[in-house]
């Protein structure tokens, strides 16, 4: 184990019936990035939380830094030199930087918290990483991707000899990338070693030395990321080839459906004199940095936004929602970009997620009928092809990627006419993302208006007609997908910067 910073040897897992993970071997060599890849719900978070104390393994032996341990949880992870930064952010929103940053670490003096040492503390990790943030507001002011990378800092902080980052770019902008990237860089020159789990072909052979592949709670290989290439990934990872990334966009858009006139909003951050024209049958994107306004646009049309002035008009019909309720009630569906935050009932079933918002159409003599919810929960989960042992399972037994299938399901349940998809993939395998592609693609040739925000530049690139491109809360201009390119989006993206 001389080059092994970790090693994972015969690890099994099983929640109940269904197998987990099955003799799983792993080696992460000290001072290396490797990257970890599978579908959703092959394993990759689950051997991940094994590591860090979360679970407890059925079979097999953990070594980290020469010596055998077991992890009885995070805090004990974290005490000994392993972090984690998990895909759903877990911190506490009513507090600021400085206390999420030493929460369960406060720095004492004479029995007290010494708030000067934490500060000092503090200033001194974001500066050495090259992170600037306001220590003093609370984490719930902040934007995803801000939230993120004062998670990463806090992994740093701890001095962790291994890092696991779990989709950390998810919610980054590319200059955040760029930034994480060195970071990462840095590190692995001072000796620390990372497991980098991604979905995101591009960045693993950028940034990683080695690659390993999860399927069905099996690995399936690990290799060089010099010796290996995004076809083999693909096909180890869903036991196929995947000919092409994107299907064909063969939908022909109709005639004008929604029109935005003039829409601005009342509160901060306020959208600014928004018009757009989306046709029938369009898969219509929205591009821009994050905290450009994209969601904001999105909520807006869907009644969660205040207007302080403009239109909204859908098919010659002016609109005038109050709430979301009012949006429902006109066939308009949102699939939110935070999931955990407002997209889903941590606590409730797959059936209750996938029922909620569509009670009435279950009711048996004005009663709910639990097998008119269950027949339409497995219909949903089967047309997304959704992981699962069972329907009456909580919500958060599933995989980050078929918590999201769940949740478009719950809103294909009521058959809209309008699709707001705010980051539809995030988080979810290259299989399924074809899956949501393809889907997409049906809806709308069905005549459906489909928005889909994305901040991955190629998948905006590969399933619209067109992008609006937002900048710093205004529409910086509509292009034809067809004759645009990423050069002209991004130069877009910083117009009104």
């Amino acid at each position: 184990m001389a080059e092994n910073i970790l090693e994972l040897k015969n690890i099994s897992k099983a929640f109940g019936r269904n197998r987990v993970l099955s003799n799983i071997n792993l080696e992460l060599k000290k001072g290396t990035v490797l990257g970890l890849m599978g579908e959703n719900g092959a394993g990759k978070s689950t051997m991940m939380k094994i590591l860090f104390g979360i679970y407890s393994k059925d079979d097999g032996r953990i070594f980290f830094d020469g010596r055998e341990i077991e992890f009885n949880n995070p805090k004990d992870a974290l005490e000994n030199g392993v972090a984690m930064v998990h895909q759903e952010l877990n911190q506490c929103l009513e507090r600021n930087v400085v206390d999420n940053l030493f929460l369960g670490k406060y720095k004492t003096k004479f029995g007290i918290i010494n708030e000067k040492a934490m500060r000092e503390k503090a200033n001194q990790l974001f500066s050495r990483l090259g992170i600037f943030v306001d220590l003093d507001v609370p984490m719930k002011t902040m934007s995803v991707s801000q939230r993120q990378m004062c998670e990463i800092a806090k992994a740093v902080s701890y001095d962790a000899k291994v890092i696991v980052l779990d989709e950390p770019t998810s919610s980054l902008t590319e200059r955040e990338v760029r930034k994480l990237f060195k970071i990462v860089s840095d590190l692995r020159e001072q000796g620390v070693s990372f497991v980098y789990i991604s979905h995101k072909m591009d960045e693993i052979f950028e940034i990683c030395d080695e690659v390993s592949v999860l399927r069905d709670g099996h690995m399936i290989m690990t290799k060089s990321t010099k010796d290996t290439n995004m076809a083999e990934l693909v096909s180890a990872m869903v036991g196929r080839s995947l000919e092409q990334r994107f299907p064909p966009v063969d939908n022909v858009p109709g005639d004008v459906a929604l029109e935005i006139k003039n829409l601005s909003t009342k509160f901060e951050p306020a959208l600014d004199d928004i018009s757009l024209s989306i046709k029938e049958g369009e898969v219509f994107g929205i591009y821009g940095l994050v905290g450009a306004g994209r969601s904001e646009l999105l909520e807006s049309l869907f009644g969660a936004r205040t207007l302080a002035t403009g239109e909204i008009i859908y098919k010659d019909k002016k609109l005038n929602f109050r709430n979301p309720k009012d949006a429902m009630d006109a066939h308009f569906a949102l699939v939110t970009e935070e999931r955990k935050v407002n997209g889903m009932f941590a606590k409730g079933s797959l059936i209750y997620n996938t029922c909620i918002c569509n009670l009435d159409r279950y009711k048996k003599f004005g009663v709910l009928s639990n097998k008119k919810m269950q027949d339409a929960t497995v219909k949903e989960l089967k047309l997304m092809n959704t992981k699962y042992s069972d329907e009456t399972d909580l919500i958060t037994s599933l995989s980050g990627g078929n918590q999201q299938k769940v949740i478009i399901g719950k809103w294909l349940e009521r058959s809209p006419d309008v699709l707001l998809l705010d980051e539809p993939t995030r988080g979810i395998d290259i299989g399924a993302k074809f899956e949501i592609y393809q889907l997409i693609n049906r809806m709308a040739k069905q005549g459906k208006v489909i928005i889909v925000v994305s901040s991955e530049m190629p998948e905006i690139l590969g399933i619209t007609n067109r992008i609006a491109v937002m900048s710093n809360y205004k529409l910086a201009g509509v292009v034809n997908t067809k004759e645009t390119n990423q050069e002209e989006l991004l130069r877009l993206s910083a117009k009104y910067l």
